[in-house]
């Protein structure tokens, strides 16, 4: 009997506004998905295609997240293996192994390694990677709806010089990480 393997990654890591996403995929060997890859190598067109296949297709998919909040209180290194081990716990299908993107360990309750780079090695990582990355975008779509005049629609939260004049001139508001720099500075 070949072993269930689930591929976990998060995203958005680096923003500073917005929550951190993960992902928990157990793709089907029977309907394999071609052109899996790290989904920051991908286009934001092939990206949705591709997400929306891994999710017609996988065996077993879920999303865990951590908000703002939850970054501010225990830093973004544990908010991230927090979104991990969430996505990994909304699992309907018991997995045998994981296989996690990065050098950190989330607490699930099954062996496994953690990947350097396996965003771009590993099929389940990389699946793991292309949906949160899909569902994290689509909800800071809705954040820029919510608070019009950041651009979040376009960089997503990520601090581009253009995002960090706009913090400037905006202010802070409630969807960003206030333990990060450029917005720590602004309210100090």
């Amino acid at each position: 009997m070949t072993a269930v393997i689930v591929g976990i990654d998060e995203v958005g890591r680096g923003c500073i506004a917005g929550p951190v996403v993960a992902a928990a995929v157990i793709l089907n060997p029977n309907a394999p998905i071609p052109g899996l890859m790290d989904s920051k190598k991908l286009s934001e067109n092939k990206r949705n295609v591709l997400s929306a296949l891994i999710i017609e297709h996988a065996l077993d998919w879920s999303i865990g997240r951590a908000d703002v909040l939850e970054i501010d209180q225990i830093n973004i290194l544990q908010a991230s293996l927090l979104a991990m081990q969430r996505a990994f716990n909304g699992l309907t299908i018991k997995a045998d192994l994981a296989q996690v993107d990065g050098t950190f360990y989330p607490k699930i309750n099954v062996p496994g390694e953690c990947v350097k780079g396996g965003d771009a090695l590993i099929e389940q990582i990389s699946a793991a990677s292309i949906i949160a990355k899909v569902y994290r975008d689509k909800h800071m779509l809705l954040l820029d709806k919510l608070h019009p005049g950041y651009g979040l629609a376009k960089h997503k939260g990520y601090p581009t010089i253009e995002h960090k004049k706009k913090l400037i001139e905006k202010g802070v508001c409630a969807i960003y990480r206030r333990s990060f720099a450029p917005v720590k500075g602004l309210l100090t």
